[in-house]
């Protein structure tokens, strides 16, 4: 750490910390939406960027990478009882989606007999491993045709070439090897626009969205790139990291105000529009949002206010919604009990706002 003139640490600038937040209305096994913001000016191209690189480039997946594929050795021979040739089948086989859940080396198998439309669906795989896209066709069979390979399994990143073996044109077992595709990432597009932190209008805000295979989900794919990231960038670190973390706050809109009225109501850290806005503002389950409706909980001031208990007993709602809303409550560092008085909040943004009019 560097000293000042007069022999102490040197003080670094705060940094404003993001939030981050899910598009809970579109998030699925195969699509999310990320939003970071607000990022330093800047920053929003500087980070979408890197993890779209990331993302693209270093997440881990699992693929096929050799088959045996019963009464042929080599990708270019027809195969007896089977409307499409080897090759057509290669080209099916590598569509093929799987997801491991441990990341180690497996097996999976197929076996049609008499006239069918082979599908992913009628593969047998290992324990740990399972096949995604179940609609996927392979291959059509004939009345008396029967198909039957064995498939082999493996982890890595990016694109694989396949990898036969050198000065061997047939394979002992008959094996045929694949090129692989391994990242679970489809599409990565990320959207950079300017936000507000106060007063100050430069701030970049970050939207990243994410098309997986579905042998991944796009929150844990995120999780992955960014810690790849975080990795290779401490390798450049020469000496003490700044405490960057430590001396900076996630920004909120009532910064002007007294910090010893929001320490009082426990409200560090989180803007105090937000308790005056309706429930719509957590994106609740229609059933979740109805109940509290029906029960008079129509701002997010009614709700905080409100303990476990006393939420259990809306008619109709039940642990998995109480779960549902704590959990959506918690993204904005809310909780039930929180014994908020309205008046309160009031003379708060009403000072708030006789500041900013006196400015």
């Amino acid at each position: 750490m560097e000293r000042g003139k007069e022999g102490g640490k040197k003080e670094y600038q705060p940094l404003i910390i993001p939030k981050l937040s899910w598009d809970k209305k579109n998030i699925s096994e195969t699509y999310g939406e990320l939003v970071a913001q607000p990022l330093e000016p800047g920053f929003g191209n500087t980070l979408g960027n890197a993890i779209r690189r990331a993302l693209l480039g270093a997440v881990e997946g699992s693929a096929v990478t050799s088959v045996i594929i019963k009464g042929i050795n080599n990708e270019f021979s027809s195969i007896p009882g089977v409307v499409e040739d080897a090759m057509q089948l290669i080209l099916n086989i590598k569509g093929i989606v799987v997801k491991n859940k441990t990341g180690l080396p497996g097996k999976m198998s197929l076996k049609v007999d008499g006239q069918a439309t082979a599908t992913v669906a009628d593969i047998e795989t290992d324990e740990h491993l399972e096949v995604i896209n179940k609609s996927h066709v392979l291959a059509n069979v004939a009345d008396a045709g029967c198909l039957e390979i064995e498939f082999f399994v493996e982890s890595g990143r990016g694109y694989k070439s396949a990898q036969w073996p050198l000065g061997q044109a047939l394979q002992a077992d008959n094996r045929i090897f694949l090129d692989a595709m391994f990242s679970p990432i489809k599409r990565v597009s990320y959207n950079v626009e300017k936000t507000r932190v106060g007063k100050e209008i430069d701030y970049d805000k970050l939207t990243l969205k994410i098309n997986t295979d579905g042998s991944e989900n796009p929150v844990d794919v995120v999780h992955y790139a960014v810690s790849v990231l975080r990795s290779q960038l401490e390798c450049f670190l020469l000496g003490a990291e700044i405490p960057f973390n430590e001396i900076s706050a996630m920004p909120c809109e009532q910064e002007e105000i007294e910090p010893a009225e929001l320490d009082q109501l426990g409200l560090k850290g989180i803007p105090v529009e937000l308790l005056m806005k309706p429930i719509e503002e957590l994106e609740l389950s229609v059933r979740a949002h109805n109940c509290l409706i029906n029960a008079g909980v129509k701002t997010i001031l009614d709700l905080v206010n409100l303990q476990e208990e006393d939420v259990l007993k809306i008619k109709n709602f039940g642990r998995k919604s109480l779960n549902e809303v704590k959990a959506s409550m918690k993204s904005f560092g809310l909780s039930y009990d929180m014994n908020i008085k309205e008046e309160d909040v009031k003379k708060i943004l009403h000072g708030r706002i006789k500041k900013e009019n006196n400015s």
